[in-house]
């Protein structure tokens, strides 16, 4: 097992709108994750909880996979019932991955708990 944690400041994520930073934007989520945070009153809210996630996911990652994936290759998203969840792309081992987000108005925290498939067999 392998955890991960997160913290950002959720300032540095107001800016982050697709006519001022696209390229950012695209380097760091996927088309699903932006139309969710887009639509929401507060984006940079959970813009900034899926970039700890991410970063989250990375440091969980970094002692059990030797290859670093990019951060939009790490996608977060809800299930059914609301829950977030994280999908892996382009990742050639299995990984069973809890998380937790949450924010409030300045900080946004992401933590991960990663156990390695393998492990479990």
């Amino acid at each position: 097992m392998q955890i991960g944690v997160d913290i950002e400041s959720i300032s540095r994520f107001t800016d982050k709108t697709p006519d001022i930073n696209e390229g950012f934007l695209k380097r760091v989520y996927t088309e699903k994750e932006l139309e969710y945070c887009l639509a929401k009153k507060f984006p940079a809210k959970h813009l900034a909880a899926r970039f700890c996630a991410k970063e989250a996911v990375i440091k969980a990652m970094s002692n059990v996979y030797p290859k670093t994936l990019s951060l939009n290759e790490i996608e977060v998203l809800k299930n059914e019932n609301g829950s977030p969840y994280i999908k892996l792309h382009n990742c050639e081992k299995n990984f069973d991955i809890s998380v937790s987000l949450s924010h409030d108005r300045e900080k946004a925290i992401a933590f991960v708990v990663l156990n390695d498939e393998a492990e479990n067999d």
